[in-house]
């Protein structure tokens, strides 16, 4: 038999009553007409005018130590320039 404090399930209770709270919200504004979308936002995003800038990167290869014995790993590093 499993002992479960008051606390846990209290805790539980009000964990659970707060994920079904938004889920019947959502149901109901589809109901009522539809769900609305003015607070989803997207995530930022950097534009960079490919004119002015472009990537220029530089990649080699490490021997690295592993359990297995050394093995050949490749490493790019990229940056910035102005074109």
């Amino acid at each position: 038999m499993v002992v479960v404090s008051r606390k846990r399930v209290t805790g539980l209770a009000l964990v659970l009553a707060a994920i079904t709270a938004p889920v019947a919200q959502a149901q109901d504004s589809t109901v009522s007409g539809g769900p609305s979308f003015s607070h989803i936002v997207g995530p930022p995003s950097v534009r960079i005018n490919p004119r002015l800038l472009y990537r220029r990167c530089s990649s080699w290869y490490v021997v690295q130590n592993r359990p297995s014995g050394q093995v050949l790993f490749p490493e790019k590093h990229c940056w910035w320039v102005r074109g």
